[in-house]
Order: C-alpha cells, then structure tokens, then sequence
C-alpha cells in the first residue's frame, strides 16, 4: 500500500514540476511577447495558461485522491495540504502572464510603430531582468518542494525583496520617462509599469509558494502575501 502512495506522491512531483515549467514559459514567453509585438508569442502564452487551469484541476483531483483513498502520516498530508495551496499560486501566475501578453499586443498595436515601441523598452531593461527574476523564482520554489530543499525555498523568500526594488527602479524609470516626454509616449509608459506590476506579483506568488515549501517541511507556515 506504502509503495502505491510513493509512486502517487512521484506523479504528484512530476505534475507540480511540469506545472511549474509552464509557468516558467509563460512569465518568458510573455516578455518575449513585450520585446517583440509579435501575436505568436501572446497565442502561445494563452495556451500555456489554459494548459496551466488543466494541470490544476488534474493536480487537485489526485492531490484529494491521495487524501481520501490513503492514510497519509503529518509529514505526507503537509506535502500534499501545500501542493493544494501551490497549485492555486501558479495557477494565478498562469493568469498574469497572459495579462501580460494581452498588454504586449495592445502596446505594440497602439505604438507609432514597432521600431519605437522597442526604443522605449530598450530605455526600460528592468522588465527583462524581473521577467528572469520571477521565472527563476517560480522554477527554484518548485523544485525545493520536490527536492525538499529548505535553504533554496527559504532563497526564494528572500529574492523577492530583490525584484520589489526592481519594479521600484522601473517604476521610476517609466516615470522619469513621462516626465522628460510629456503626453507622448506616457500611455505605453503606463502600461509599461502595469507590466512591471504584474511580474512583482509574480514573485510574491513565487514566495508563497516556497512559504507553503517550508510549511511542508518544517509544518510552520508565514502568512501568505497574495
């Protein structure tokens, strides 16, 4: 019976991890989306969304399944209570990123042209770095639950005070950009920051995800942020 739950908890491992590198393509893919204006790159964000809400609903079932059909001890209801709370974070990081792409499309269609949409971004390489920041963040939460890594999920914690100061630099730098511009160029400027905005939430639901780490491991929980 014991060796029948390992192998669930494996697949559950398994799901959570490719859950996670979906994730991870979204945030990426999503910036991509920015840089570029391309219309392939936000398709491809809104189907690794909806493959996202699917491996949520498949890890829930299996995740209830483990509960209702085992015995699991402390140490095996906390793994799966946080793969439970977990899968709720990515799923909403899923939903950023496509709001993210949704904002590319509109900036690069409301642009004067590409060429220029890409000279401001170019102004702005903060988004880039908090787009790898957060993805980085979301891949290394992932991978401490399934190597039961303290000191990484605790990593993770503390980065997101990092990328907080990057959407303060971007912020400033979008608003220096009004500033010296005028009205010209200040809507994409805004959405700009709403981009940035969305990946600081990113990492905050990366963080909660690797508090729900160290609650599986240690059995103490922080108090979620998002």
């Amino acid at each position: 019976m014991r060796n029948k739950f390992d192998m669930q908890l494996e697949r559950l491992n398994s799901q959570l991890t490719h859950m996670g590198e979906m994730c991870e393509i979204a945030i990426t893919r999503a910036t991509k989306a920015l840089e570029d204006g391309k219309v392939d790159e936000a398709k491809a964000v809104q189907e690794a969304d909806e493959e996202i809400d699917q491996l949520e609903k498949d890890i829930e079932r299996l995740c209830l399944k483990l509960l209702l059909q085992q015995q699991p001890v402390a140490r095996d209801l906390r793994q799966i209570s946080a793969a439970l709370k977990m899968i709720t974070d990515m799923e909403r990081i899923g939903d950023q990123a496509a709001d993210i792409a949704d904002l590319s499309l509109y900036i690069a269609k409301n642009a004067t042209s590409i060429s220029e949409k890409k000279a401001e971004a170019a102004d702005i390489p903060v988004i880039v770095k908090m787009s790898e920041a957060a993805a980085k963040m979301v891949r290394d939460s992932v991978n401490a639950y399934v190597e039961k890594d303290l000191e990484l999920s605790r990593a993770v914690i503390d980065y997101d005070d990092i990328v907080d100061e990057m959407f303060e630099e971007n912020k400033k730098q979008l608003i220096d950009y009004i500033s010296k511009n005028g009205g010209e160029g200040g809507r994409e400027a805004i959405d700009l920051i709403m981009v940035a905005k969305y990946l600081e939430r990113i990492a905050d639901h990366a963080t909660n995800i690797a508090e729900w780490v160290e609650f599986s491991i240690t059995g103490i929980h922080k108090e979620s942020k998002v």
